[in-house]
């Protein structure tokens, strides 16, 4: 097929990639007949210059007719442009990830570094390893985090490590940048350089925010089909940012119309369930 122009969110135009959506719904859990039957549909309605917000509308709209779940990590992406409107959630479902990891966290603490004191998004420790955490929530998936907010950022984190590894000298310390959308090339450059880790949607090439969702399995509750936004508004203010605390705790499901108790429940027990059992 001749190439065809797609919009992204920031008005680039790209050439399509039916490989990239066929990698996308494979990783939804989606049968190999389901992706056929999707890139079909979506073949079918190429036009120069359509938006990739419209191939994704329309991927989308048969998998959650073939099931909720794989709609929902399908949606992914967009389910973590929904922890908003401030960036509380956002870190609290990074907190989780790197908990689940076997760190000890803390979030939205107040640290004192050897110059000022700082507030630190997300702290995380082990035994070995001491992590200062920024995180950058945007709504706009189309924004980049600059060279301006890492030269920022690794300053506080430099003046937090003066004053806290003469306690710790035997760990580790280190600085990030968690981003949900992406970073400038002079971003990453200077990160690379100075030894901040950045982490973003699929930055970097193993270990991105994607893959350790996809891992863990902890995917937020922004992705339930089953829940109207308003009711998942309510659940984020409660603190509730994962399906996986819906099916843990009694509280946070009843936070929700009991009506939908089994429903939202099923749907979390199939979206949270390794990759690996869906084949």
């Amino acid at each position: 097929m001749n190439t065809i122009l797609v919009k992204k969110y920031s008005g680039e135009l790209v050439p399509f990639e039916i490989e990239k959506l066929e990698n996308s719904l494979f990783k939804s859990g989606a049968s190999p007949e389901l992706i056929e039957k999707i890139t079909k549909e979506v073949l079918g309605c190429l036009v120069e210059g359509i938006s990739t917000k419209e191939i994704y509308k329309r991927a989308y709209g048969i998998l959650r007719k073939s099931s909720n779940a794989l709609a929902g990590r399908y949606k992914l992406k967009k389910a973590i442009l929904e922890l908003g409107p401030s960036g509380y959630p956002f870190e609290a479902f990074i907190a989780h990830l790197f908990e689940y990891q076997g760190y000890k966290v803390q979030s939205g603490v107040i640290l004192n570094g050897k110059c000022v004191s700082h507030e630190v998004d997300v702290r995380a420790e082990n035994d070995t390893e001491i992590h200062f955490m920024e995180c950058k929530y945007h709504s706009n998936p189309g924004y980049k985090s600059d060279v301006k907010i890492a030269l920022y950022v690794h300053s506080r984190v430099n003046d937090l490590i003066a004053h806290y590894q003469p306690k710790f000298p035997n760990k580790k310390f280190t600085g990030w940048i968690v981003d949900n959308t992406n970073f400038t090339s002079d971003a990453i450059q200077y990160a690379e350089c100075s030894g901040l880790k950045i982490m973003a949607w699929n930055y970097p090439s193993k270990g991105s925010l994607k893959d350790r969702i996809e891992i863990s399995g902890l995917y937020p509750i922004s992705c339930l089909v089953s829940l109207t936004k308003a009711e998942k508004r309510v659940l984020l203010n409660k603190d509730i940012v994962l399906c996986q605390q819906l099916l843990d705790s009694d509280e946070a499901l009843h936070l929700i119309d009991q009506r939908k108790h089994k429903k939202v429940q099923e749907e979390c027990r199939e979206l949270t369930l390794p990759m690996a059992s869906l084949a």
